[in-house]
């Protein structure tokens, strides 16, 4: 019995089945992963940005009583929270182990050399950690506390002494020797500066000069004393650290004094703090002096710094925050950042942050009243010392500039005339104010991608429908493959050139630019016309579907044309400088890397994926429907506009949303075509910055884990989610088009 050669062989069927299922799942499981790495960037990108959207903490680590409590004046920790100091009305130092192993137990007790009687105590400003006694014969003596690290027997060992940063001598603050009985002080650079309260009533703003004589290296105090003319009582002295600014409150008033030169003292403001029913109870200045802070007895504080008025810069009234309700409150803030600490006579301890308006944390923290309050340097722990005890508090508060608000919402920083939206993440200076606004650089994303989808979306589209649907095919084969080869350009070479040849080139010839945008399709139509009124034994010499190549000399001639009728336009039109022009007479600044490179240059990288779909959707459209609409009588263009794109229709918007994706997550190019500076202005002449640009060049200068580091990869989440919506989006709007075109 013979077989059947006809007859397909079972192995055959097993193998096929085999391979179709192996492909299945290789093809599945493909599609499952790419899925779980989205997920994994997703969640990972959440985990990173978590934790700057905490709440503030704060909680006992321990205490312990001090004996002379009554006596203390001041007190601070050194920076790794290891010692705390005391220091007491008599001039007396203590100096006491606060680490959990050993709390509480004294290490040492060092006394300052008084030459008379002390009358007052001020303390500098936070960062500087310097403590003043003011003593009874008009003199005041400057401490500080430091210590001495060293590693015997490979142990961390502190050794705590006193330092007298400006001599042994005390100041002479009065020269008549009246009683220094309230102060404050500052020592900057080379200069101290001293504003007090005699015991005869006098203010006296005094300025110390070291000067070196150059025989001898001694060096002697140059003295430049002020009498301030002060109505009323005077309840509080403040002094910013570049003895620029002093402020004096009487009453709830405060007298605004320019000290920059002790020679020309002079009052430039008087500050009516008057609430309805409330009282100024105390005064500070913020991180960076730029700010003052009031509270009054109804728990108001009160943020006020300088804006630019009409009548020159002017101290005004910001924002408040609302505490707890009590006669006594006293404010203290952070060494270098905004926050500042609001305590209470009922032991209550606030926590905010004046950029953001949060209030980050409110407790109890004690029975009694809080006699002081000190912050570590690093801001993770406070003391205070309340009910007799010095108790150290554990402060959890990494991020407090981030808040939705902060971040998504106009901002009235220090020094700005008006709320604004900002981003500027670092400067030279510790205690600056971080703006982390991320509405610029979303704005610049946007804006980067609509110019270049604006110069790229009408030549993609249109080169892809005349490619697929006019062109013959042998062009075809030439023209679609060097498109495609285009998308394999590095985008760095692109902003390369695009930075260093097209910007230049753009800002020298402007005028020809835009003369090109507007000749350019004036000339295609023109020739189109032209062409279409030439005999026919004319026009049929030129093959079908190759009519593009007509056009090559037309846009060369009006390219020459522009340039070469640029000076000229220039001269006629603009009074030969077309960019002075358009700041002078229209208001617009002309940056030389500005949007309309960015979108010449994005577009250039974006066209190849928008062309490539696109022709690929025109070019599959069955036959049968093109050639059924030519049978009815349809002429070609009526064919394609009514049948050929509507049936590639979700392909081309796939296409487009593909390339709004490309120009949305673009780096390179924006990073080195614009001038990156985070501003919001949709004119096609200024530049702007992206998020992802932002991150490229933030991201290296980042410390791990600070607010800057977290909040860069907030917007890279945040440019995730745009690039997810849009995706989205389009396949979304790409089967409803199928659907609804599919049974054409």
């Amino acid at each position: 019995m013979t077989s059947n050669p006809n007859k397909p062989s079972f192995n055959t069927d097993r193998s096929r089945l085999f391979k179709d299922r192996f492909a299945k799942f290789g093809i599945t499981a493909g599609g499952v992963m790419v899925l779980i790495a989205l997920l994994l960037i997703f969640f990972y990108l959440l985990y990173v940005v978590q934790p700057i959207f905490e709440s503030a903490k704060v909680e006992k680590r321990n205490s312990f009583t001090v004996s002379n409590a009554d006596q203390i004046v001041g007190l601070g920790v050194e920076e790794q929270t290891e010692v705390a100091y005391l220091l007491s009305q008599q001039g007396q130092v203590d100096f006491y182990n606060v680490e959990k192993a050993r709390f509480g137990k004294k290490l040492k007790t060092l006394n300052v050399a008084l030459p008379s009687e002390v009358t007052s105590f001020a303390t500098s400003a936070p960062f500087q950690g310097q403590y003043a006694y003011g003593l009874e014969n008009g003199t005041v003596m400057v401490v500080v506390p430091k210590f001495l690290v060293t590693f015997p027997n490979n142990e961390r060992k502190l050794t705590p002494r006193v330092d007298y940063p400006l001599g042994e001598m005390a100041l002479e603050v009065d020269a008549q020797g009246a009683a220094i009985k309230r102060f404050a002080f500052t020592h900057y650079e080379d200069k101290t500066a001293v504003v007090a309260l005699t015991a005869d009533k006098r203010v006296l703003f005094s300025s110390f000069v070291a000067e070196e004589n150059m025989f001898t290296g001694e060096v002697e105090w140059v003295v430049e004393r002020t009498e301030l003319d002060i109505e009323g009582r005077v309840d509080e002295l403040l002094i910013s650290p570049d003895t620029t600014r002093t402020f004096i409150r009487s009453a709830n008033q405060i007298y605004v004094y320019d000290t920059r030169d002790p020679s020309e003292v002079e009052q430039i403001q008087l500050l009516s703090a008057n609430e309805e029913s409330a009282n100024i109870v105390s005064a500070q200045l913020l991180a960076g002096a730029n700010s003052l802070m009031l509270a009054n007895d109804n728990g108001e504080v009160s943020q006020w710094f300088e804006v630019n008025t009409d009548t020159g810069r002017e101290f005004q009234k910001i924002r408040a925050f609302e505490t707890t309700k009590q006669s006594k409150l006293n404010i203290f803030t952070e060494f270098y950042r905004r926050t500042f600490f609001t305590t209470s006579s009922n032991g209550e301890l606030g926590v905010y942050y004046t950029t953001s308006e949060a209030k980050l944390w409110q407790g109890k923290v004690s029975e009694g009243e809080i006699k002081h309050f000190a912050i570590a340097p690093r801001s993770n722990a406070a003391l205070i010392l309340a009910d007799g005890k010095l108790t150290v508090l554990e402060v959890h508060n990494e991020h407090p500039e981030v808040t939705w608000s902060a971040l998504w919402q106009e901002v009235w920083y220090e020094g700005y005339p008006e709320p604004a939206y900002i981003w500027q993440s670092t400067s030279a200076s510790d205690d600056f104010e971080s703006k982390f606004s991320l509405v610029p650089i979303s704005f610049g994303t946007i804006k980067a991608a609509f110019y270049a989808m604006l110069f790229a979306v009408p030549i993609a589209i249109s080169s892809a429908i005349y490619t697929a649907y006019f062109m013959s095919s042998g062009l075809r084969k030439v023209v679609k493959p060097t498109v495609e080869i285009m998308e394999a350009l590095p985008t760095v070479i692109l902003g390369f050139l695009a930075g260093l040849w097209l910007a230049p080139l753009i800002e020298e010839h402007l005028p020809a630019i835009v003369g090109l945008l507007i000749l350019l399709p004036i000339g295609i139509l023109g020739s189109a016309l032209a062409w279409t009124k030439l005999p026919a034994s004319i026009r049929h010499k030129i093959p079908e579907g190759s009519h593009s190549i007509i056009l090559i000399p037309v846009v060369l001639v009006v390219g020459w044309f522009s340039f070469a009728m640029s000076e000229t336009v220039e001269l006629w039109m603009f009074d030969g400088n077309v960019r002075q022009y358009l700041t002078n007479e229209l208001g617009m600044t002309f940056d030389q890397r500005n949007s309309l490179v960015v979108g010449i240059a994005m577009g250039f990288a974006v066209v190849p994926t928008i062309f490539s779909i696109a022709e690929d959707a025109v070019f599959s459209v069955p036959k049968h429907l093109s050639n059924g609409s030519l049978a009815l009588g349809a002429t070609q263009w009526q064919t394609l506009v009514r049948v050929v794109l509507l049936t590639a229709s979700p392909g081309i918007f796939s296409a487009v949303m593909m390339g709004l994706g490309r120009a949305v997550g673009e780096t390179m190019i924006v990073l080195m075509a614009t001038g990156n500076t985070p501003i919001m202005d949709w004119s096609i002449f200024q530049g702007m910055r992206t998020l992802a640009a932002n991150i490229a060049v933030e991201m290296p200068e980042s410390e791990v884990g600070s607010s800057h580091y977290r909040i860069l990869f907030l917007a890279a989440f945040v440019l995730f989610i745009f690039t997810f919506v849009f995706n989205t989006l389009a396949e979304f709007v790409r089967q409803q088009l199928r659907e609804k075109y599919s049974s054409m």
